[in-house]
């Protein structure tokens, strides 16, 4: 079993009550033991992904550790998934939820079924944007989080109305 690591997840959905959605994951991941969660960012407002026409997104990230190898960690997530109701579909397409692995640790992952730090991380203002609340100093790939965040703007991702600050 490794050694506890710092991991961070980014989280969204947006079938059903996607807020409490988050909430319900957040809550499974801490009291199955797959992440002792910690720091959880606001929930944000974000338009779809990828160009399927569907309804907003929430999404929050949130940083935690764990004790799971990172693909014990992602089959944890993917089950999770699962048992809040997601169903795979379209790529980018409407869910119920979905959760993400940004970085495991400093490691550096190209698994085919794993890449981390996450691939579209410093892409991302709907990650990058909650990410940056809980731990703006994180650097990814030598870049700063709040940084990268500053550098791509908002592209409308708002704070969620209604949501509490901790959704846990």
């Amino acid at each position: 079993m490794p050694d506890a690591v710092e991991v961070g997840l980014g989280l969204g959905g947006n079938v059903g009550d996607p807020v409490a959605s988050i909430r319900a994951a957040l809550d499974a991941l801490d009291k199955r033991g797959i992440v002792a969660v910690g720091a959880v960012s606001s929930i944000y407002r974000t338009a779809p992904w990828g160009g399927v026409e569907q309804a907003d997104y929430a999404n929050a990230c949130a940083i935690g550790v764990t004790r799971l190898a990172p693909l014990d960690l992602l089959d944890a997530v993917k089950t999770i998934e699962r048992d809040l109701g997601r169903v795979e579909t379209l790529r980018w397409g409407p869910r119920v939820i979905d959760i993400d692995i940004l970085f495991y640790g400093e490691a550096a992952i190209a698994d085919e079924r794993l890449i981390l730090p996450h691939k579209e991380i410093l892409r991302r203002a709907f990650v990058l944007i909650p990410l940056a609340e809980i731990d703006p100093e994180r650097t990814i790939n030598g870049v700063r989080v709040i940084d990268a965040a500053r550098a791509i703007g908002d592209d409308g991702v708002t704070r969620w109305e209604g949501a509490s600050r901790d959704p846990i």
